[in-house]
């Protein structure tokens, strides 16, 4: 294949990646030209199909072994990337009852909470969070939660 046709074959498959689609935006309009440029509207597009095949993924897992601490805490930074922090911090605290010294728990609940400007819950968080690595001897988690709780103020 010469130069000019192996050009016009890669040309035209990022054609087709990089066409328009038609997405639910952050701005509320439907369609991604308005607001950033289509190609990352399709990137946005599939990060949420693989976030939801992986929610759907780790709620069947809790669905076989409802305390499955690693499972929990997945499905909870899932919520959380995703921006469902309610959903996030119900799953935090279910993993957190039935696993009180799941130190990074604690830490990632406090940033969902800090991210979603409810300080006060991610101070106590981090406090409790501090607790635990104390209680298992985390010392790396523990001197991350000052940090933040210090940030924090």
């Amino acid at each position: 294949m010469k130069n000019g046709q192996a050009t016009v074959k890669l040309l035209q498959s990022i054609a087709v990646v990089y066409r328009p689609v038609i997405v639910p935006s952050h701005t509320g309009t439907r369609h991604c030209r308005k607001h950033t440029p289509h190609w990352e509207c399709s990137t946005l597009l599939e990060k949420r199909k693989k976030r939801m095949d992986r929610i759907a993924i780790l709620s069947e897992i809790l669905t076989q072994n409802p305390n499955d601490a690693f499972a929990r805490y997945g499905l909870a930074l899932e919520y959380s990337n995703g921006g469902n922090v309610e959903q996030a911090l119900q799953e935090f605290a279910k993993l957190l009852a039935v696993h009180p010294d799941y130190t990074a728990g604690y830490f990632m609940a406090a940033q969902t909470l800090a991210k979603a400007d409810r300080l006060d819950e991610a101070r106590k968080m981090l406090g409790d969070g501090i607790l635990s690595a104390k209680r298992t001897g985390n010392a790396h988690a523990q001197s991350e939660m000052e940090g933040m709780l210090a940030e924090l103020g």
